[in-house]
């Protein structure tokens, strides 16, 4: 996470000089604010990734002598055959469509994504009703 984090800090770097050089040499305004932004972004996630490994500690990436078996194999419980992700994605086509076309495939699109995270979110939900 620290070799993570001081990458992506130098990213930021990089994109602030781009975005300087861009300026200066074409003064148009988009795409060093475009430029800018980018290396904003950069520098949160540098710095994000930086806070956390500081109050995280040293992670088995981070140590040079690691050995594979050092990492926690467990990382977490995915879904294997979910169909939802596919939902998600195609309701979100869905809403972004709806800027080019129409406000009504907007909202469409917006009842469409909240139906498709809800079933992602309570796919494996068995409660007391549900049996």
């Amino acid at each position: 996470m620290d070799f993570g984090g001081r990458l992506f800090a130098w990213f930021a770097v990089f994109y602030f000089l781009v975005t300087a050089v861009y300026w200066y040499m074409s003064q148009e305004i988009i795409g060093t604010t475009v430029l800018a932004l980018t290396g904003g972004l950069a520098f949160l996630i540098g710095f994000y990734t930086l806070f956390t490994s500081n109050r995280v500690g040293a992670l088995p990436e981070d140590i040079e002598h690691a050995k594979i078996s050092d990492v926690d194999p467990d990382y977490g419980f995915f879904s294997p055959y979910s169909w939802m992700p596919l939902a998600v994605g195609f309701a979100t086509f869905i809403f972004v469509l709806g800027f080019v076309f129409a406000r009504w495939m907007m909202l469409l699109g917006t009842m469409a994504l909240i139906a498709a995270v809800a079933g992602l979110l309570f796919e494996y939900y068995r409660g007391e009703f549900v049996k």
